[in-house]
């Protein structure tokens, strides 16, 4: 047979058999006096047999084990390797199809910064009212960003600590304080005397366990900088010296 034969026999296509040839998978035919391969049937059984592990989800290193006299693994070894990862792919579908169905059915989490978890949309919905504020806005877009990079214990310690804020009597209403003054900061310079007002009050209801020991407040850290970055310079600095005063306050 010809490679063109042997591919249509297979159900393969001609590159297909010219890249496991490259790969060892497939033995080399003898050649013709005109150079061309010649196929045999024993190269469509095997050709076959790579085609079948390959539709079962075996890459091709995998099927080389499985093929080579000195497999290092055995068909049965390889499969069951196979279905655990199978099982594995199947249980993360499953949890993200149950999140899918909750966020849906409650549209929880669904406002412009989501999706995101149900912790993290309660506090949202706390702080409905704020909407109109850019620097609570700001806020929810920083909490989702926390919430998709910080490990799991560390969402919910943070989402704790946050929902113990606006959870506490009045909480909401110095919530709205402590934006109105940072959003009159908007433009206004770093040396504005409200930025002091506004570091000492956001200071004053900030919890120590949101700010981590030995943080770099002068922003040398690149994600700090970002951070910094991200505000009008009034509003850095206020934020910049709260960080100070709770640093400061721990010594």
């Amino acid at each position: 047979m010809r490679i063109g034969e042997l591919a249509a026999t297979v159900g393969v296509t001609t590159r297909a058999v010219r890249h496991y040839h490259q790969l060892g998978l497939l033995p080399e035919p003898e050649r013709l006096g005109n150079g061309y391969r010649d196929y045999t049937l024993r190269h469509a059984v095997v050709l076959a047999r790579v085609r079948r592990l390959t539709e079962l989800g075996l890459g091709l290193a995998e099927v080389r084990d499985v093929l080579a006299d000195d497999a290092g693994k055995d068909l049965l070894e390889v499969l069951t390797e196979l279905d655990e990862d199978l099982a594995r792919q199947e249980a993360a579908i499953r949890e993200r199809r149950e999140r899918l169905r909750s966020l849906l059915e409650s549209g929880d989490g669904l406002s412009a910064e989501g999706p995101v978890s149900p912790g993290l949309a309660a506090l949202f919905r706390e702080t409905g009212r704020l909407t109109d504020s850019p620097m609570a806005a700001k806020d929810r877009e920083l909490l989702a960003l926390i919430e998709t990079s910080a490990p799991p214990e560390e969402r919910e310690r943070l989402t704790g600590l946050i929902g113990g804020v606006l959870g506490a009597p009045g909480g909401v209403e110095q919530a709205v304080t402590l934006y109105r003054l940072l959003d009159e900061l908007a433009e206004a310079g770093p040396d504005d005397p409200r930025v002091e007002e506004a570091a000492r009050a956001l200071a004053a209801c900030v919890p120590a366990g949101l700010v981590p020991e030995g943080a770099d407040v002068d922003g040398s850290d690149s994600f700090l900088r970002a951070f910094y970055a991200d505000f009008a310079p009034a509003q850095a600095e206020a934020i910049r010296r709260m960080l100070r005063i709770v640093t400061e306050g721990r010594s």
